[in-house]
């Protein structure tokens, strides 16, 4: 039976994506800063870790705790929105510790394993606010285009030792509490020089359309996991499939649940 540990389980893409594989018969290491039990189902394939994708000692423990597996998924992150002119570095770097390099950490303290065994996979989440530019958040949105980079040029180092990294790129997911949590990080989004932008932004936020649903994202994973064939960057939800057919740069998508 296969293992795969998963970072940012409490909630959202995380927790759905370990039911997933959970489902069907994967041993799942389930990870989050503050282990909470009680948000999957019990299971004699399932661990919950403490893991936390900025300190290198948890980062250790968990990797230890964890064994031997054979997928990794960077799930681990967060939102902010504000112009840029008005936010903070301090949150920037914040963003970049847990969606950039947090994943970086991650992987690195992984892939001696993968590389040794010659076998696995590292499947990166990340956002499709890289294929179009949206207002309002350029910091969040670098920190996505990081890793995207990295993995892809990452990816070509992997595969003499044949293990693959592959980008999951899923859209807006109003269900998940990641809008909740950009928005306990907006700043400055009450900037007066902006206030037009920020209220056409907001009300287009609310207009019906298109969505990406946590299923849409677990699914892509499993592809990206188990095809060997599956390309670099899967594309998950109706509203990021949109936006990747106006791309300029193909992707190959991957259909939403039920279509």
């Amino acid at each position: 039976m296969k293992t795969i540990l998963i970072t940012g389980c409490s909630s959202g893409f995380g927790l759905e994506i370990a039911k997933y594989f959970l489902e069907r018969d994967w041993n799942v290491v389930a990870t989050m800063r503050a282990p909470r039990e009680n948000v999957l189902p019990r299971s004699e394939h399932l661990r919950v870790l403490a893991l936390d994708v900025t300190d290198p000692q948890s980062i250790r423990q968990a990797v230890e705790a964890a064994g031997p597996i054979d997928a990794l998924v960077n799930n681990a992150g967060f939102g902010a929105a504000s112009p840029f002119e008005a936010t903070p570095m301090a949150t920037a770097r914040e963003l970049f510790e847990t969606n950039c390099f947090g994943a970086m950490a991650v992987t690195q303290a992984v892939l001696p394993q993968l590389r040794e065994r010659k076998s696995g996979v590292v499947v990166n989440v990340t956002s499709s606010v890289t294929l179009k530019p949206i207002p309002l958040i350029a910091a969040y949105t670098a920190s996505k285009a990081a890793v995207t980079a990295f993995t892809e040029s990452m990816a070509l180092e992997l595969e003499q030792f044949g293990v693959r990294a592959r980008l999951v790129i899923p859209g807006r997911a109003p269900e998940t509490r990641f809008g909740e949590n950009a928005r306990a990080h907006m700043q400055g989004i009450d900037h007066e020089a902006y206030a037009d932008l920020v209220k056409s932004f907001l009300a287009r936020l609310g207009e019906p359309g298109p969505i990406t649903n946590a299923q849409d994202v677990a699914e892509a994973v499993w592809r990206a996991v188990n095809d060997p064939s599956s390309p670099g960057r899967i594309v998950a939800g109706a509203d990021a499939v949109a936006l990747a057919d106006i791309s300029p740069v193909h992707r190959e998508v991957v259909p939403v649940s039920g279509s």
